[in-house]
């Protein structure tokens, strides 16, 4: 691969901007980013890089500014389609939209031509990492990952694992078929280029106590693989939960009495935890991903950002019941949020969440996520004027933060100047 010499304004994080504050990150407005075999090799002035390495092709974003990609830690693709659907509550939006939905992927052409259709809008709006929940299909995870393998992408996935008779029959599977047909997947595709397979019942409302328990047990087999699940997004589905697992002390002991709860744990939502939950979930070292245009979407709740002093929190889009698959209106429903419940989110905590903090969530956090020699060059460039009321906004900063936050307060696909997938320009 050519080497590359890309020109921006950068911003880098070195640390996390929750617990350190702002300053971690280094703005620099005439920066340059090397790039190697896919990889950032050097970041730093743009006079400076340019005199070291002046044989090196150089493409010049001017004033733009260079982020790693977007991270999204939460997403149903195969919901694609069904986006910005009007619904009600989070059952009554399963039932009308989800579930016919998601019978389609049965068949595999269309499970490709979405996935296609997917990873264009994720690019578009500056996301070049996504984790994913397929359908009970085998052939969705096929679609997805061959699409993301063809672009080059890092992403994860799992075939979703439903064999309760509280989903539709035409929407099962078994105990023993979540297990053969995960363990087949990720045979075939875990590890393989930069594709990773997770583990996933979609919930434990749609899950037998068997088919989590062959899950936990597939998850023992596999303790690489990340378990991604749904946890506590509404009050009425955490009391469904507590009339089909009446023996449970709570919505998490569901999947921690099953073998699904560790480290690699990933719980979307998680709203409305019990105490014993936020210590359990603190303990073992689990991650939750916030979810807010989705929470705000379906009437879920407010999330509390204050857990991230205690968990890993990422962030996303939860498409399709998220009503964007914009991480930048993502970042916008989080500062919303977080302002419902009296904290002020800084731009470099948002940024942040869409990124570094995402990236750890998922167990990437020495790959992607950051700027930084040895992480994978999956960039972004944002234009911080892409509209006249964001341009007259940003003109009017007097650092990069108040530079950047109208962008994030009402940018959209048009704020995406180029993107870079591991080192090469998507076009």
């Amino acid at each position: 691969m050519t080497d590359r010499l890309i020109l921006g304004q950068t911003l880098a994080f070195g640390g996390d901007p929750f617990r350190q504050g702002p300053d971690v990150a280094h703005h620099e407005r005439q920066g340059a980013i090397l790039i190697r075999d896919g990889k950032i090799a050097a970041l730093g002035r743009a006079d400076d890089l340019r005199a070291r390495y002046p044989q090196i092709p150089v493409t010049d974003h001017g004033a733009g500014l260079i982020l790693p990609g977007f991270i999204d830690a939460h997403a149903h693709y195969p919901q694609t389609a069904i986006i910005a659907s009007w619904g009600k509550r989070l059952i009554d939006w399963l039932n009308t939209y989800t579930f016919p939905e998601e019978a389609r992927f049965a068949d595999p052409a269309y499970a490709t031509a979405i996935a296609a259709r997917y990873f264009d809008l994720l690019l578009s709006h500056g996301t070049t990492t996504v984790a994913s929940f397929g359908t009970i299909h085998p052939e969705s995870v096929t679609a997805f990952f061959t699409q993301a393998q063809a672009r080059g992408l890092r992403v994860l996935a799992g075939k979703t694992c439903m064999d309760r008779d509280t989903a539709p029959a035409y929407l099962r599977d078994s105990a023993q078929s979540a297990y053969d047909d995960s363990k087949a997947l990720i045979t075939r595709w875990h590890g393989v280029d930069r594709l990773s397979y997770i583990i996933t019942p979609r919930f434990s409302p749609t899950s037998t106590p068997d088919q989590l328990h062959a899950l936990g047990a597939l998850w023992a087999q596999y303790p690489d693989c990340l378990m991604q699940t749904h946890l506590s997004e509404q009050t009425d589905e955490i009391a469904w939960v507590r009339s089909l697992y009446p023996t449970a002390r709570d919505y998490l002991d569901t999947y921690e009495a099953h073998g699904l709860l560790g480290p690699n744990a990933l719980y979307g939502h998680a709203i409305h935890l019990e105490p014993r939950e936020i210590d359990r979930l603190a303990e073992v070292g689990a991650a939750l991903v916030h979810c807010p245009t989705s929470n705000a979407f379906i009437g879920s709740g407010l999330f509390d950002m204050g857990l991230r002093a205690r968990v890993r929190v990422g962030l996303a889009t939860d498409t399709g019941g998220g009503s964007s698959f914009s991480m930048l209106r993502t970042m916008a429903a989080a500062y919303e949020i977080a302002q419902l419940r009296g904290q002020a989110l800084h731009p470099a905590e948002l940024i942040w969440l869409a990124t570094g903090a995402s990236a750890e969530a998922l167990g990437l956090s020495d790959k992607i996520g950051r700027l930084a020699p040895g992480f994978e060059a999956d960039l972004l460039v944002l234009d911080l004027a892409s509209t006249p009321a964001i341009a007259q906004a940003s003109a009017r900063a007097n650092d990069i933060w108040q530079a950047v936050f109208p962008t994030l307060m009402m940018g959209d696909d048009r704020a995406t100047r180029q993107v870079y997938v591991a080192g090469a320009p998507v076009t």
